[in-house]
Parts: structure tokens; sequence; C-alpha cells
């Protein structure tokens, strides 16, 4: 099997700030409130002109540069969302265009979880056609939340981040393990605006055009399959969780990130997360976090990485990597 090295990285948030004061403010709660049963004092917002495919161009310009390379040397590009440009074309067609890619391009949804779900597509492409790949997760689920549903509201932010994957001489995937239960897409969902539902006027009056969201099945859910798809990435690589020296989680909640913590053994020392600064970016937390460690120096060469996300749907992936020798 062919190995790869990620020698891109990059990110792109608005510049636009809602801070947990201000939504406690509008919801007529306490900022402790909202910063306590979540963990996070802001998040960032589009502002209009923005959205799913700017923020991924911006993103995936920043990781081409950084490997330098550009859209002509890209066999494939793959774009993690669930809040797309339109319903169609994909999102990455977008995204194509703009960054003048030469190969192909497709879209990824498994919402919070889709990164890792295109990481480990990314990886079987690589495999089979060694040759270079960008990696997009890309989400503006701030256009998606009701402004009067404040579970949501106080979670969400806007974001993207990328990474780009060349074939080198050395797997340095350790395991990985995806995983799915669609008995409980009633989680989270967004009723209307598809074949099951069709946007009318009265689906807009009510509504149903905006996600809505189970918190306690998502807390639950979240923790039993993360834990289970983090200890089952361990097992098959042979790794005790107490040597893992990054943990890259999806950024959702940190009462979540703490759980599968205590669950899993995981150091909370090796724990990656800007949750407090960006919020729930949902398919680029990740990327942004892993960007912004890298950009610090936290993450050296043949250093253990495990990233881990979970999505509405359900959804959850994890992957063990030894990090080569690209350094920020």
């Amino acid at each position: 099997m062919t190995g790869f090295d990620i020698t891109g990285w990059g990110m792109s948030v608005p510049e636009r700030i809602v801070t947990s004061a201000a939504l406690a403010e509008r919801f007529g709660v306490d900022e402790h409130w909202v910063v306590s049963r979540c963990g996070i004092r802001e998040r960032r917002a589009v502002d209009p002109g923005q959205t799913t495919a700017s923020l991924a161009v911006e993103a995936g310009r920043r990781a081409l540069d950084k490997a330098g390379l550009t859209g002509a040397d890209i066999a494939h590009l793959i774009v993690a969302t669930a809040t797309p440009e339109q319903p169609s074309p994909a999102t990455s067609a977008f995204v194509h265009h703009e960054l003048g890619i030469a190969g192909s391009a497709h879209d990824v949804n498994s919402e919070c979880a889709g990164f890792v779900y295109g990481l480990v597509s990314a990886m079987a492409l690589i495999a089979i056609d060694p040759r270079p790949i960008l990696l997009i997760g890309s989400d503006t689920h701030t256009l998606t939340a009701n402004p009067a549903d404040r579970d949501l509201s106080i979670l969400v932010g806007d974001g993207a981040g990328a990474i780009v994957l060349q074939p080198g001489p050395e797997n340095r995937v350790k395991a990985w393990n995806l995983g799915a239960d669609g008995a409980c897409t009633g989680s989270l969902k967004v009723l209307a605006g598809g074949s099951r539902m069709p946007t009318t006027q009265e689906t807009l009056d009510a509504g149903l055009h905006y996600a809505q969201i189970n918190g306690n099945e998502i807390y639950l859910n979240a923790v039993r399959y993360t834990v289970r798809t983090v200890r089952e990435t361990l097992e098959s690589a042979k790794v005790d969780a107490a040597d893992i020296d990054h943990v890259v989680p999806h950024q959702a909640n940190i009462r979540i990130i703490n759980s599968i913590l205590s669950h899993t053994g995981l150091r909370p020392e090796a724990l990656i997360t800007n949750l407090q600064k960006y919020g729930n970016t949902a398919s680029a937390s990740i990327p942004i976090a892993l960007t912004e460690a890298l950009e610090e120096g936290r993450i050296k060469s043949g250093d253990k990485v495990l990233l881990a996300g979970f999505g509405a749907g359900m959804t959850w992936g994890s992957i063990l990597m030894e990090w080569g020798g690209v350094a920020a």
C-alpha cells in the first residue's frame, strides 16, 4: 500500500465574532450558563457573501501554498460538508473552479465526522493513484440554526480547514475505524429541502428548513460511539491510550470531549482543542485544530496523532497515524 505525508495545511474562519455573552443576552440567560454548558466562549459567523465554498477556497489555497503546490498539481479534491453551497451541484465543483484543480472532485457528507470519512477516502485514493490530494472540511452551520433555537445557536460556528496529502514511501496510518448507525437519523436533522419533504411555503413558515437537535441523544450517542471507535482503532494498532501524543477530536462540546477522554484512558495533556474560540465548526473542526497545533509547533515528527469524530446520522470514525517529517 502506498503511504502518504501531509505536506500542507490551512484554515479559514470568518472575522465576525459572536461571543457567548452576546448570545446569553439574546436568550435571556447567564453567560456562565452558556460557557459551562458547552465550553464555548466565542464562535465565528459568516457575513453576507461568505459561503461554505468561499471558506473552503481560502483554507484550500493556504494548504496548497504550504505544500508548495497549485491546483494544477492536485489529482483529487474532496470537500467534506453538511452545509453545501447549494443543493446541486456539489460544493467541491465550486471549489474546484476557484482553485484551478486539475483532477476530480467530490463531496462527502458525513456531518461532523466528514473530515475523518474524507481522510479515509483520500487514503484509499492515494493507494491506487499516488498523486496529490486536497482534502477540505468546511461548514457554515450558523446559517442552518434557527435564530430562535438557543440550544443549537450557542454551539455552532463557521469555518474551514484543509490538508494536502502527497504520496510517500511509508504507511504512517497505524489503524482506522469508521461506523454508522442509521437508526439515529432523528437526533439532529433538517427536515425540509430534500426529496422526502421538498421545500414549500408551509415548510418555510414552520421553520423546517432549520436544523433541529435532540441534545441528550446526541450527547449519549457521541460519547458511546466515539469511545467505541477510539478503542477499536487503538486495539487494531496495538497501541495503549497512554502512549498517544496528541488527540484531535471533533470540537463539539467540552463535556463530550472530557467524557470521551475519561472512558478511553487518553491523557488530558494530549488533548488539542480550540473549542472555546471557534465553537462547533462541524467537518472543519478537526482540520482547524490540526492546523493550529501544527502552526504552534506542538506536533513533531514521529508523534502518534489520533483523530476522532462523530456526527449526525449517526456517523463516527477515528484514525491513528505517526506524524511524518514535515514540520510547520
